[in-house]
This record gives C-alpha cells, structure tokens and sequence, in this order.
C-alpha cells in the first residue's frame, strides 16, 4: 500500500537524523515486539491482522478524504464570506437539498464502512476447523493455558523478575519475559477460549495476531488464531485489572507440529497424564 510506503520512508529518514546514532542490533532476533523507531502497526503474522490493517487503510483514505473536504469548506467559508466581500449576511435559515445532502453522505460513509468491519467481525470470531483448542484464564496476576484436546494439562505463565530473564532469556525485551509461553504449532489453526478468575477482567492482547480478547469471570469468549512464522510472540494484558496489571506479559511460542507434538508429550508426562514406558499395561481392563 501507498500508505505503508510513506510511512516506512518517514521512519527511515527519523531514524537516520536521530542523533546520528544507529539503534544497537539485537543479539537474536526476537519476532512479535515493538522496534525502536518503529511506525504504523506491526508486521501481521496471522491471516486476522492482515484484515485488520487492510480495514485500517480504507478508513485512513476515507478519513483523509474527510478532512480536506471539511478544510477545503472553512477555507471557502472564510473567503467567500469574509465582511469585506459579504458585507451584508444572508438571512437564508433553511437550505431543503444541502440538509438532505448532509444528512444522507453521512450515512452513505458508514454504510461503506460498516459492511467490511462487520465482515471482520464475523471473520475473526469463530473458528473454521480449528485443529486444537486452547483456553486461557487470567488470573490476578498471571495466565495459564490449558489444553483440553491434548489430555487436559495446563500451563502457567508468569513474568520473569529481570534477574531471571537475563539469565535464561536475555533476548527477550524487559517486562515481557515469561517462565512458560504459551505453545502452538504453526500453519494451524487454534481455537482460543478465555475466561477469568478472581473477579477482575484482563484483556488478552497480541498486537502482531490482531486478536484482543476481554476475558471476564463467569463467561467465555472466544476467538482464533493461525501463525505461519516460527518463532516468540509477546502481548501484555490490555484491560486495567488492578494492582499488578503492567506486570501481566504474554509469550507465545510457534513451533513446527513435530516439535509441538513432543513439547506435549513431555507436559502429558510431566502432569502424569502419559505413561511413562511405550509398553502396555498387561492388567485386563476392568471394562472387559
């Protein structure tokens, strides 16, 4: 997109008169964190952001649109009626076809925009062939994911205190370093169902998959997700939820389906849900 263009030619030049100073080069690479001199949105890596910023386009092109018209009318309005050229105003009150036309353009611009953001909407709210399910539950405050398809284990997520991160995982930005991400595997579609406990809401958010999902005790919401790009995601909890709510990070881990098979195999192990040698029982089951 044009827009894109510009944009990313702006942040280039900014960075480049920044002091004369280039930002230093990460050790690893990191996917799915904010850069510095970084402008618009982040790079989408799933199929629902992509929408989303194609959405976002349209509306900026309309709402450009919107703005010259409206500076075009005050800059005419300030000429045209200006005293020394209008010395004596009008007394015209009513205006039949110009109040038919500003009330019908209006809705004709919601019209246009209301038929893609509801399409959206309908797109990124329920799950087509979902391969797994994962539910999330925010706690006060923590996360923990569990996986109901994969024998019913769960895992909890909580930040990592900066002497920790920057001994296990140095490469990840402060504040959204976590013990255990969440993990998927890529090219997959995931089934995402949130609730809270504790009674307060938290906002599961990560920006770069265009998913914000409000979780709230007592209810389940529910949306998707589908990663094409191995690698670490982060999002933090975009809902004000009390005390420690800056400290609520959220890390996702997209793996390849072989690894993620064997990621779960060993927390089915660890949880005592898998046994521990691949030889069968030789008890009869008490179903026979």
């Amino acid at each position: 997109m044009v827009v894109k263009r510009v944009l990313g030619v702006l942040g280039l030049l900014a960075a480049m008169a920044g002091f004369g100073i280039a930002a230093p080069a990460q050790a690893q690479k990191v996917i799915g964190v904010p850069h510095d001199w970084q402008l618009n949105f982040p790079p989408p890596y799933t199929p629902i952001m992509e929408r989303v910023e194609t959405l976002h386009d349209i509306l900026l092109v309309i709402i450009t649109l919107i703005c010259v018209f409206v500076l075009a009318l005050l800059l005419y309005a300030m000429w045209r009626f200006h005293s020394s050229r209008n010395p004596t105003p009008s007394a015209t009150t009513h205006h039949t076809g110009l109040e038919i036309a500003w009330t019908i353009i209006p809705i004709l611009i919601l019209v246009v925009i209301a038929i893609p953001s509801f399409r959206l909407l309908y797109y990124s709210d329920k799950a087509t062939d979902a391969a797994l399910t994962i539910k999330i539950t925010g706690h006060q405050w923590y996360w923990s994911y569990n996986y109901p398809d994969q024998g019913d284990f769960t895992v909890e997520s909580r930040m990592l205190s900066e002497a920790d991160r920057a001994k296990t995982k140095p490469q990840v930005p402060r504040l959204l370093a976590v013990d255990e991400e969440m993990v998927i595997p890529a090219n997959t579609v995931v089934r995402i169902i949130g609730t809270a406990e504790g009674g307060s809401m938290h906002g599961w958010t990560v920006p770069g998959f265009g998913i914000k999902k409000t979780v709230i005790p007592g209810r389940l919401n529910e949306g998707w997700i589908s990663v094409k790009e191995e690698g670490l995601y982060f999002g933090q909890c975009s809902q004000i939820c009390g005390q420690n709510h800056t400290y609520m990070p959220i890390g996702v881990k997209v793996v390849s389906k072989a690894d993620f098979d064997k990621w779960v195999a060993d927390k089915k192990k660890a949880a005592g849900l898998a046994p521990a040698t691949d030889v069968a029982a030789v008890s009869t089951p008490a179903t026979r």
